[in-house]
């Protein structure tokens, strides 16, 4: 029989509770709360992550919008199709800004790359390893758990142990005591002795089976133990750091990436600016000052110098081709409309209103001075020969397909597209008489500057030559008694310059008729050609009245006459002269 002193019951006892308080501490203390730790930081480190994600996402939103921003700028001034705004950018400072415009619209472009590269290589990837880190740190800290719950059952079990141990040793003691104290007892029976005997040997035994066991689930439990906090913890807690730091490197990487996204593009920036600098150098003033003359251009010769009048000789005044006073043949000195000789100083005003209806021009352009005329007609000539190359172009596919239609018929009907063919026809052949009649008016015009060209070149040279002719020409001019001027030429002295059309073209006419007069009822500032300004409750003569076009004209003296709104005065017509000027007009 064994037996245990109590006193060894009761310290085993105790080291086996101050043993259980130790592990208690240090499994909630070190583990339990690192734990919950580790998830706490992990989380932020997610959230961290995600945070950046968006900051990126609002990024290359702002870059798609600054880019349709720039885009839709550049669209907006870019010059329309078939408007006159075309027309502006022969000019280099015009072509200079429509370059800085088409590099707008590449600048434009690298924005939208930054908004691209950024979205498929920092956000793309970095929601797809958020994804990933999301399921990695769940199934760490699920081994965590694992982990916990094993080693909390491993020391449930060893609690269970011990607890039993602990009961069969008290119940070994006190069959111990009792059996003692039965067998120190007289009075007791022999059979009742051997009675308590067998049952303390049977609850020592049992206490000898429950140490056992104890002892056995303690070595189990502190191999566990060991493996918990040496092997799988440490194992779990190494993972989670590792995957920690791939986080911290991944979002590094991706600041890197930001970054060098912006880099790669800054070079095609540049260029973009560079490009925009040489167009701003490529402006020439010079350039652009020349094709403002050129386009301007009127083709007439300015007026000769006045001759100056001697009025200290009543009798015998001299006047001057380009005098203000014009010689009339039938003896009477009467000023011409506006001042002006042979319609050189003043050729664009006609005795019609074209300058004054913008866009309602003659088809032939006739309304435009030589050299302007002969531009616009160039210009037409050669959009009706695009319109030629268009048309014959069409025709010439269309022949072709009709071709490979006879040949394959399964391809479709050849007589489908005679129908267009005569049509292209047709329209080929319209153009063709409309490039030969502007190619005539072409024609007429040139014509009439060589000759003009060639009257100057044989008049300068006549001048060089005969310089006393000329001078004597107008001293030969005598003026009559009554007042009227004549000119006596002799023949020899007499120039010789060739007349042309288009001399006769701007001829003046006679003055028409005072019809009426008429009272200013605002102030007029005639600005454009062939106006007149007047003030507010001027008395002036009517000359011609509204013809439905809003426009009257009026004279103020001899010399000065011009077109009026017509809600600008009060007309008082004379019936009479009004009866005579419309007989004038039928005739």
């Amino acid at each position: 029989m064994i037996t245990f002193p109590l006193a060894v019951v009761k310290g085993l006892l105790s080291t086996l509770g101050e043993r259980r308080f130790l592990l208690e501490e240090f499994s909630v203390g070190c583990e339990e709360d690192q734990f919950d730790n580790l998830e706490k930081h992990t989380q932020w480190g997610i959230d961290v992550l995600e945070k950046f994600i968006k900051f990126v996402k609002e990024r290359t939103e702002i870059e798609l919008s600054y880019a349709k921003q720039l885009r839709n700028l550049s669209k907006k001034y870019q010059p329309k199709k078939n408007s006159k705004e075309e027309e502006e950018y022969r000019y280099t400072s015009a072509r200079a800004f429509l370059a800085t415009l088409n590099e707008m619209n590449d600048y434009a472009g690298q924005h939208e790359v930054i908004s691209e590269n950024m979205t498929s290589l920092i956000t793309g990837e970095l929601t797809r390893y958020v994804q990933e880190l999301k399921q990695e740190r769940k199934s760490h800290f699920h081994d965590g758990r694992k982990a916990q719950q094993h080693i909390e059952t491993c020391w449930k079990q060893l609690e269970a142990s011990k607890r039993r141990f602990e009961r069969d040793c008290k119940e070994a003691d006190r069959a111990q005591q009792y059996f003692e104290k039965m067998d120190a007892d007289i009075n007791v029976t022999k059979a009742d002795v051997e009675k308590a005997r067998q049952q303390a040997q049977l609850r020592h035994q049992m206490a000898e089976d429950s140490k056992a066991e104890y002892s056995s689930t303690l070595q189990k439990f502190n191999s566990e133990q060991h493996d918990h906090y040496y092997t799988h913890i440490p194992h779990i807690f190494q993972k989670i750091q590792e995957m920690e730091e791939r986080r911290i490197v991944r979002i590094g990487e991706s600041m890197k990436t930001f970054a060098e996204v912006d880099r790669q593009v800054i070079p095609i920036i540049g260029k973009c600016l560079d490009e925009i600098t040489k167009a701003a150098e490529s402006i020439d003033h010079k350039n652009d000052s020349q094709l403002v003359i050129e386009a301007f251009k009127s083709g007439f010769e300015p007026p000769g110098d006045v001759d100056f009048e001697d009025f200290t000789q009543p009798m015998k005044r001299t006047v001057s081709e380009s005098s203000l006073s014009n010689s009339r043949a039938d003896g009477k000195s009467e000023p011409k409309f506006g001042g002006k000789s042979k319609g050189k100083l003043w050729p664009f005003i006609k005795k019609n209103k074209l300058s004054l209806k913008l866009g309602a021009g003659p088809e032939d352009f006739s309304n435009l001075p030589p050299e302007q005329r002969r531009k616009k007609l160039q210009q037409k000539v050669d959009e009706l020969n695009r319109d030629i190359q268009k048309e014959m172009d069409q025709r010439d596919a269309l022949t072709k397909m009709k071709d490979v239609y006879i040949k394959n018929p399964q391809m479709g009907d050849a007589a489908s597209v005679d129908h267009r063919l005569a049509e292209l026809g047709q329209n080929i052949e319209k153009l063709r008489l409309e490039v030969q009649k502007f190619e005539g008016w072409l024609a007429e015009v040139e014509g009439r500057l060589s000759m003009r060209s060639e009257a100057r070149r044989q008049s300068g040279l006549y001048e060089a030559q005969n310089p006393s002719a000329v001078n004597s020409c107008a001293q030969d001019r005598e003026s009559s008694p009554d007042g009227s001027y004549t000119e006596e030429q002799s023949q020899e002295t007499e120039m010789k310059v060739p007349a042309t059309d288009f001399d006769d073209e701007f001829d003046d006419e006679e003055p028409l008729p005072t019809i009426g007069t008429c009272k200013a009822l605002y102030t007029f500032e005639g600005q454009n050609e062939g106006t007149i300004s007047v003030a507010e409750g001027e008395m002036l003569y009517v000359i011609e009245e509204d013809k439905g076009d809003g426009w009257t004209r009026i004279r103020r003296n001899e010399d000065e006459e011009g077109y009026v709104p017509t809600s600008y005065v009060e007309v008082y017509l004379d019936k009479n002269a009004k009866d005579v000027y419309k007989s004038l007009e039928k005739i």
